[in-house]
């Protein structure tokens, strides 16, 4: 079978793509895949690496404000449309799957007026502009969160889960801790802020680093490479214990977050489903920064089952950020109901389910 994949911009649409591409492989290894995508995405790099068969259009997002930039958009889509047809006509696949980002728009539309079947994803708790536009044409919409049920067609709607977290659960992490000089086995406190880090979390994080070295538990605090390089001359001078590591960048996120005990970050939806798949407590700081502000909707679909605490970006403070964490690591009945929640939360099978959707629409 042939399949196009379109998704970019941001890794939370591209690494699901990728996952679902490993997951029909699994069911079908002789299966042929096109990556659609934008040579300025992320994407470009991340896909290529993979060696898969990619194609670029030229796209640009709408503006939410009125703006003259939207005419433009709207000439690049007519073109984008154009060059997808002739990348469908020549590839011939038999679906079409956008997994979020604008360069899925001219895509999918494209895919559909030419009467391929198509689904798209949305990963988030809120919908975006491009998928809420697809949604008149795509055959099925996949969604992670059931907040987001009501901006589509109910009958349009299979709930699958994000794919990325099928690729969390039975990892062999062995001593990976070790390779950050912690020690393996011991409550685990592990805090990022994403590949480029936040400023905020760092900030929040740092001002208590002296105090973590008092804990009984261990920190791995991760900066992102930007942040690292600010703090690193100020670490040899901060006398810290062996209890707290502090790295630039994970490469192997998904091997550390399978030996964690709680977690700190953003609320992005492909790590929430990689929490959730895993059963991991989360303090989440959602970004403010972001489209909609679904980071906070994401955050607040498990901060109601209590599987994770909410500390807003404005309120973040060095004291609270340390008593919140403090708060859960000392009580082991609290630490317990919230891995058992989250673990309720999460869709380990939800690739599957995504490549059942997708074959589900396609033509016996």
């Amino acid at each position: 079978m042939k399949f196009i994949i379109s998704g970019g911009g941001t890794g939370g649409h591209i690494y699901p793509a990728l996952a679902l591409i490993r997951a029909i492989k699994k069911r079908d290894p002789e299966a042929e895949f096109l990556y659609i995508g934008t040579e300025k995405g992320l994407e470009s790099d991340l896909v290529r690496r993979e060696n898969i068969p990619f194609e670029a259009i030229e796209i640009t997002g709408f503006k939410r404000s009125l703006s003259m930039e939207n005419i433009k958009t709207i000439t690049r889509f007519f073109k984008g449309v154009t060059r997808s047809k002739e990348l469908i006509r020549n590839f011939r696949p038999d679906a079409v799957i956008g997994t979020g980002g604008y360069v899925c728009g001219p895509v999918v539309y494209a895919a559909a007026k030419l009467n391929i079947p198509t689904v798209i994803h949305e990963q988030n708790s809120v919908a975006g502009l491009t998928n809420k536009f697809l949604s008149r044409y795509a055959d099925r919409v996949a969604i992670c969160f059931e907040e987001v049920s009501d901006s589509f067609a109910a009958e349009k709607i299979v709930f699958t889960g994000n794919p990325r977290a099928s690729e969390v659960i039975g990892i062999e992490s062995g001593d990976v801790l070790a390779e950050f000089d912690l020690e393996p086995g011991k409550p685990t406190v592990l805090v990022f802020g994403g590949s480029r880090g936040a400023r905020g979390i760092n900030e929040a994080v740092e001002a208590n680093l002296t105090k973590f070295s008092k804990r009984p538990y261990q920190l791995l605090y991760v900066t992102g490479e930007v942040h690292y390089n600010k703090i690193k001359d100020k670490l040899a001078d901060m006398n810290l214990h062996d209890n707290i590591s502090v790295q630039p960048f994970i490469y192997d996120m998904p091997k550390v977050l399978n030996v964690s005990t709680l977690v700190v970050s953003r609320a992005g939806a492909t790590s929430l489903a990689e929490f959730t798949a895993l059963g991991v407590p989360s303090i989440l700081i959602p970004s403010p920064y972001v489209t909609a502000n679904h980071q906070e909707k994401n955050a607040e679909s498990l901060a109601k089952k209590e599987a994770a605490v909410i500390i807003s970006e404005a309120t973040l403070a060095p004291h609270l950020l340390l008593d919140v964490i403090d708060s859960i690591m000392d009580n082991p009945e609290k630490l317990a109901k919230m891995q058992y929640e989250a673990k309720q939360l999460g869709v380990p099978d939800a690739a599957d389910k995504l490549v059942d959707a997708i074959l589900d629409i396609i033509p016996k």
